[in-house]
């Protein structure tokens, strides 16, 4: 059986799909998974053993640049790459009509998707031929592994789902022991304040703990440079490195404190002992999930609102 998943991003959500391909690869023989993605995260599908082949897109600049010829030629070339093979079942697990309109529908083959109630831009299932309700008060990894199961005729596994992709990485604690801060996010509310970073900082210090700092643009290499003036013995900012090359940095540390971003998904992928830091999303349907993850959301829903006294705390436990 060859199936189409479109789930196109964020890396949070492409995370997210991933325990349902495990699912539906444990249940039925040779199945075989084509993913039309963002490339930006394409990399992190070539971890997972059951996916055959990666259609990688640059959507969100193609809409962006929308009113250029060289954008739609390159969107033309990639729906004409997707038209020349037909599927046993296309599955549209991001649910939002731009992916529907742009990509589902010229797909050929059966499509599946949430119905109305359950999608998270309803007018996108109108565009696919089996419609399932999913109940949305539950964490979007179950909602994908329903999905999938539904779709894919199979019985939705009771246990904790599995990402499949930690054989490539396995934990290695380092010595001496080091934490990963994943202090940048792209939206400003979710940000901690780095006056509490700095309080962290000096109490994982104190306690024998190196802290290693990653950033991708210069906002947050400014943000990294700031924290390591602390101590620059202690304290490493990371250069820019591939998602392979953090997920290597995330297996040797002995957890991450992070806020609400795709790399703190990628981290409890990985099985790596996890505290993600919510303000106003909510952690029971999007947060981090799997084994050795914490989750601590601001009671007021603003992130200065968490102390470092309940990080620390939340760290000691794990």
């Amino acid at each position: 059986m060859r199936v189409l998943i479109i789930k196109i991003s964020s890396m949070g959500d492409i995370i997210h799909t991933l325990p349902a391909v495990t699912d539906a690869s444990n249940a039925i023989p040779n199945i075989l998974f084509d993913w039309v993605v963002e490339e930006t995260f394409s990399e992190i599908l070539n971890w997972h053993p059951a996916i055959h082949h990666i259609i990688p897109i640059n959507l969100r600049f193609w809409i962006k640049n929308w009113y250029k010829f060289s954008s739609w030629k390159k969107y033309h070339k990639c729906i004409t790459q997707l038209k020349k093979k037909e599927y046993d079942v296309i599955i549209d697990a991001q649910g939002l009509l731009k992916t529907s309109l742009l990509i589902t529908c010229i797909t050929r083959g059966k499509k599946h998707g949430m119905d109305y109630a359950s999608a998270r831009e309803p007018i996108s299932s109108w565009m696919y031929h089996n419609q399932y309700y999913i109940n949305t008060n539950q964490h979007a990894v179950e909602r994908i592994r329903q999905l999938f199961s539904l779709s894919l005729q199979y019985p939705a596994p009771s246990y904790i789902g599995k990402y499949n992709i930690n054989h490539l990485f396995p934990l290695q604690k380092s010595n001496p022991p080091y934490l990963i801060f994943f202090h940048s996010t792209t939206k400003s509310k979710k940000h901690w304040p780095e006056f509490n970073w700095n309080i962290i900082a000096q109490y994982a210090i104190n306690a024998g703990y190196c802290i290693k700092l990653p950033f991708w643009s210069k906002n947050e290499e400014f943000r990294a440079n700031r924290l390591a003036t602390l101590c620059s013995k202690k304290i490493i900012t990371l250069p820019k490195m591939t998602l392979k090359e953090i997920a290597l940095q995330i297996s040797g540390a002995t957890a991450v404190i992070s806020v609400d971003t795709g790399l703190s998904h990628l981290t409890a992928a990985l099985d790596c002992p996890n505290i993600t830091l919510y303000g106003p999303t909510n952690p029971k349907l999007i947060g981090t999930y799997g084994h050795n993850q914490v989750t601590l959301q601001s009671s007021t829903k603003k992130m200065k609102h968490l102390t470092p006294i309940q990080v620390w705390k939340a760290f000691q436990k794990i």
